[in-house]
Formats: C-alpha cells, sequence, structure tokens
C-alpha cells in the first residue's frame, strides 16, 4: 500500500512540476496540465495521495488526452475508455469547466489540418455531451499542426501529434 501512495504522489509531483517549468497554466495553450489556479497545487491531500477531484488526478489518473489514425476522427476503442473516465469525473466534478483542443501532425496543409483538428474536438465533445457531460462547460479550439508534441518527420511523433485534449478550468463562477 505504502508503495501505491509513493507512486501516485511521485507522478503528482512530475505532473505539478511539468506545470512550474512552463508547460501548464491555464490560457498559455497546448496541453496543460491546469489552470493556472491553486487547483494544482492543492492536489495532495493530507495523506499525501492526489486528490480524486483535483486537476491533477484528472491528467495523471483519468488521462487528458486522445489519439487518433491518419486523417480520422472516429474514436477508437481506446480513446472511449478514456473518454468513459473523463465523462464520470467530469460529472462527478460539476464545478469544473473544459476546452477541449484538437490537433494534427504536421502532414498536409495548414487549412486541412485546423478543419482535421476541429472536427477530432467536436468528436470528442460530442461523445462526452452523450455521457452526460453538460454542453455548456466545453469549448472546442483547433490547433491543427501548430502545437506538436513530437517535431520530426517520422510516424511515432506524427502518431502523438494526432490528438485531442481535454484541458480542465477553474471552476464554474471562479
Amino acid at each position: 500500500m505504502k508503495l501505491t501512495k509513493l507512486i501516485v504522489v511521485l507522478s503528482g509531483a512530475l505532473a505539478l512540476s511539468a506545470c512550474q517549468n512552463g508547460f501548464g497554466g491555464f490560457g498559455k495553450g497546448g496541453d496543460t496540465m491546469t489552470d493556472g489556479s491553486a487547483a494544482g497545487a492543492n492536489a495532495l491531500g493530507a495523506d499525501g495521495v492526489i486528490e480524486e477531484s483535483s486537476i491533477a488526478f484528472f491528467n495523471t489518473a483519468v488521462g487528458d488526452r486522445v489519439l487518433f489514425a491518419v486523417d480520422q476522427t472516429t474514436l477508437t476503442p481506446e480513446a472511449i475508455a478514456i473518454l468513459d473516465g473523463q465523462a464520470d469525473w467530469l460529472n462527478a466534478n460539476p464545478q469544473y469547466t473544459t476546452v477541449i483542443e484538437g490537433h494534427a501532425d504536421e502532414q498536409g496543409t495548414r487549412e486541412y489540418n485546423l478543419g482535421l483538428g476541429a472536427k477530432r474536438a467536436s468528436a470528442v465533445q460530442n461523445y462526452l455531451v452523450s455521457r452526460g457531460v453538460a454542453g455548456n462547460r466545453m469549448e472546442t479550439v483547433t490547433y491543427g499542426k501548430e502545437r506538436p508534441l513530437e517535431i520530426c518527420s517520422d510516424e511515432l511523433c506524427w502518431a502523438k501529434n494526432r490528438r485531442a485534449v481535454t484541458v480542465v478550468a477553474g471552476g464554474i463562477g471562479s
């Protein structure tokens, strides 16, 4: 049991340190980790375990992104499993809103990839709505190929860039 807690704490610390290193912060764009508020900093409970209602828990335990095949907007079984977890978490934590980012790989034109990213973000939003998440709690944005996770002309990189990321934002009314 202590090993499990240690792993959870270390995972949370890594996620939070990424936020402090400029990879996080809502509004800074691209695969953000927290909303820039104290929500991420207060993710650890008194027992050192990440709170299940925290954004850090959502990002690390639930999963904030789903991947797509080349030129596809269809959700894979793996994506659906992650989105089911997202829907459960969002339904249990109605104080949060989300921005769903749609991304594409570097292949194709800028315009094509912006459209593809928008369709991927919409596919995720539509699925979450079908699972009971209120549509007014979600926005979508497309980045096309403009914000890659990996930069190289190789399928291994491209596969990581074909994604939709659910960014959890601060609570409603906060």
